[in-house]
């Protein structure tokens, strides 16, 4: 069956899966669509590994774990949780790890109890960690050495209980793994967990300086997963599906994802870990991203889906190049995190025609869903971000009294869905800036077309998206100003062929000052992650260029130093 119009697609959909059938619920005061039928919470959720038994699901390094082996791991680390470590419904547990396959077992886990995982941003210095932990108030944290010795030395002060789960070459901790050999019953603990109870905290970074954890619920992840599932029933129906994973010689594989982000990002937990339990794809998860390594085991594994930011799609196919391989398992190569150049989606359907090329726009503070677009159209257009995900989600574009725009003009796009988050995390004025009656304010400007095809232009935030990373300006400008020669100072993005945006400054420096860009940099090393430290600093002996309201005239600074 094949359809020309995409709402004739959505509406056949809709009526004719019951797992994808519609209602209107009133959820904290606010009318949204949801799901009518499937799993409610992440408990309901995990019991979908039981339609899999032994097929391959998390293959790390030379481990390989089946989903009956990852369903059973996360019934006894759920149990160990309430019996052993005395974890309580509504308490926050953090996670604070490099990938590994014990990662998205614990996340898991910590939700069947009824607890909250807090994805912890694992480049983070001692202090930015010191500041969320203050925050999220965990008084237990699952980590790896390196990031334990990060936590040290706060850890006492803060109350916080460290479980350490791998060391730092990565090598299984065994005192964590007998927590699940020496427990015998394969169920969860006997806790009620409701679907608007909450399920994460994610932190991301704001343009107010400090990252803020986005609250999101256990609807929302699920919803978030039966979305992403409605859209590709959607594709399909309009003639956009990948081809079927088969070898060249007829043999059928098992669809297969590759985890290339961090499981601190929800591209890697939800379209990542619980989109693959949900289809009975196998994740393989990196750990780090290496290109050449990629390369490998998308050859060895049969990676059918390689989903990345930018920087990543464009570093793989590079490799493969130098490798000799055509990755010839890849049937999609999604990408999100930022746009990707219209040059790199044609050289994608040039060098990889087996794999239907793709791209997302989502927030966490949307719970993974936004826009999306792949195969045809987006080889039409690459410069878009693509069509309002259905079901769930609904869109305004408007003007800054609120007022929505007409078709082609720009304004601020805002989002409404039952997947958006629930709150930031004690910010309760941040919380009534970006969420007003179940819409997320989004602070990035688009336009729409007649087709509704919704092209990103610019951001009213002040962040620069580095590889996918967003970095807040003012994050980076507080760091500089606490050198003591530096008078003033403004943070900026500067192009990155690599990576699309990286960070930029120019400072004002104090008339005796004899610093150097380098000093400057190693002074902001104990303050900020590596990642946000700016890779040009521009110094200057007179004030930045103001307007005529005297305030710096940002538009002038960044002329001024990239023409």
């Amino acid at each position: 069956m094949r359809f020309d119009c995409t709402e004739e697609a959505i509406n056949h959909v809709t009526s004719s899966e019951d797992i994808f059938a519609l209602e209107r619920r009133d959820i904290r005061g606010v009318t949204f669509t949801t799901f009518k039928n499937g799993p409610r919470t992440l408990r309901d959720y995990l019991e979908l590994c039981s339609r899999h038994g032994d097929r391959d699901f998390l293959v790390y390094e030379d481990e390989r774990y089946s989903f009956s082996e990852v369903h059973a791991a996360i019934q006894k680390l759920s149990q160990a949780l309430v019996a052993d470590l005395g974890v309580k419904p509504g308490e926050r547990v953090g996670l604070l790890m490099r990938n590994c396959p014990e990662y998205p077992m614990l996340f898991m886990a910590i939700a069947c109890a009824g607890a909250i995982p807090v994805f912890l941003n694992s480049w983070w210095t001692s202090q930015e960690l010191e500041y969320a932990f203050a925050k999220c108030e965990a008084k237990l944290a699952f980590v790896d050495e390196p990031r334990s010795a990060n936590l040290d030395p706060f850890a006492e002060a803060l109350g916080v209980q460290q479980v350490l789960v791998r060391t730092a070459s990565m090598e299984k901790v065994r005192s964590f793994w007998d927590i699940i050999d020496t427990r015998d019953d394969t169920v969860l603990p006997d806790v009620k967990v409701d679907p608007d109870d909450d399920f994460c905290v994610m932190y991301t970074s704001g343009s107010s300086g400090h990252p803020k954890g986005v609250v999101l619920t256990h609807r929302s992840a699920v919803s978030a997963i039966q979305s992403w599932l409605f859209s590709i029933q959607v594709s399909n129906l309009m003639g956009w599906a990948p081809n079927p994973p088969i070898d060249d010689d007829g043999n059928a594989y098992q669809p297969c994802t590759m985890i290339t982000t961090p499981f601190f990002h929800i591209s890697a937990t939800h379209a990542g870990f619980l989109l693959a339990l949900w289809i009975g794809m196998k994740a393989v998860i990196l750990s780090k991203w290496a290109p050449a390594r990629a390369v490998e085991l998308i050859d060895r594994e049969q990676v059918s889906r390689f989903a990345c930011v930018p920087t990543m799609s464009a570093e793989l196919l590079e490799a493969a190049a130098k490798m000799g391989s055509t990755l010839r398992s890849l049937r999609t190569i999604d990408s999100g995190g930022a746009k990707r150049p219209a040059s790199q989606v044609a050289e994608i359907a040039t060098r990889v025609p087996h794999a239907m090329p793709g791209t997302g726009f989502g927030m966490t503070e949307t719970g993974g869903p936004g826009i999306g677009m792949r195969g045809e159209p987006y080889l039409q257009n690459p410069e878009a971000a693509g069509r309002l995900q259905p079901p769930l989600m609904e869109m305004r574009i408007v003007d800054d009294e609120d007022n929505e725009v007409s078709v082609g003009e720009v304004g601020e796009l805002v989002l409404k869905s039952v997947t958006n988050l629930r709150c930031y995390l004690d910010e309760p004025q941040a919380t009534s800036e970006a969420l007003r009656d179940g819409w997320l304010y989004t602070g990035d400007l688009a336009t729409v077309d007649e087709e509704g095809v919704i092209t990103i232009v610019d951001r009213k935030k002040d962040m620069i998206i580095r590889g996918g990373e967003n970095i807040s300006c003012s994050e980076v400008s507080a760091a500089l100003h606490l050198h003591p020669s530096v008078i003033e100072g403004m943070v900026f993005s500067i192009p990155d062929d690599r990576l699309g945006e990286n960070v930029g400054a120019c400072v004002y420096l104090s008339a005796s000052c004899t610093t150097t860009e380098e000093e400057i940099k190693d002074f902001l090393v104990p303050h900020l992650a590596s990642f946000k430290i700016p890779k040009k600093i521009w110094l200057r002996d007179a004030p930045l260029p103001r307007g005529a309201t005297e305030k710096v005239d940002r538009l002038a600074v960044r002329a001024e130093y990239l023409g």
